[in-house]
């Protein structure tokens, strides 16, 4: 059973194969048989974990993991307090209202790193820094979010799933965690609730959304 942390870099496909010839995971980390446990777009930064035992990765990135999800983020504009209200209400996307996230701004994070290439910036236009808690993981959510309070994200970072985090990991860099630390993290963890969902009128069937 292996259980591995990785900052993954910014432009490198969240998998193992790349049918395109684009940087892939295969290039950062040269264990046989791991998988990822949950996604991370190939445009953002951060924590990845990776492992070859299913309940393992099953129990991180299912729906109602206790794990919750902590990214960094910088946005275009410099948004007041208030205007993080609705991220901790559950600002309403296309695919239906996200979850209640804790959110707030915070000062640039000390010793980050640059990112290659770096982010457009318009000399008009500040920018801010946002630290944001989820316990789900839609498809590109984080930038759907800051965009429908009316920020678009620049930069995304995943510091922390869980107890994990990034700290003491460059970009590219994993440290594998011994089992039994993994088992004593896993068992401490109490599973959310699952909320009731309230009764819908009858609308138009709609696609799955993707991981």
């Amino acid at each position: 059973m292996r259980f591995v942390l990785l900052n993954k870099p910014f432009a490198v496909l969240p998998q193992f194969t790349s049918p395109d010839d684009r940087r892939c995971l295969r290039e950062l980390v040269p264990i046989p048989g791991i998988y990822p446990a949950g996604r991370l777009d190939f445009d953002s930064e951060g924590l990845m974990i990776l492992t070859d035992f299913g309940p393992w990765q099953a129990r991180i990135s299912q729906p109602d993991s206790p794990f919750h999800k902590r990214y960094l983020v910088q946005v275009e504009g410099d948004p007041a307090d208030a205007a993080l209200e609705p991220l901790r209400r559950g600002v309403l996307l296309r695919d239906g209202p996200a979850r209640p996230a804790a959110a707030q701004r915070i000062a640039e994070p000390p010793g980050l790193w640059p990112r290659v290439p770096p982010i457009r910036v318009r000399k008009a236009v500040p920018t801010a820094w946002i630290q944001i808690d989820l316990q789900e993981g839609r498809n590109r959510q984080v930038r759907r979010m800051t965009a429908a309070i009316g920020h678009p994200t620049l930069r995304l970072i995943r510091w922390s799933i869980g107890p994990w985090s990034l700290d003491g990991l460059a970009p590219g860099q994993w440290r594998e965690l011994p089992r039994e630390q993994v088992d004593r993290a896993l068992s401490a963890a109490r599973p959310l609730r699952r909320r009731a969902r309230r009764p819908r009128s009858a609308s138009p069937a709609r696609g799955p959304v993707r991981r």
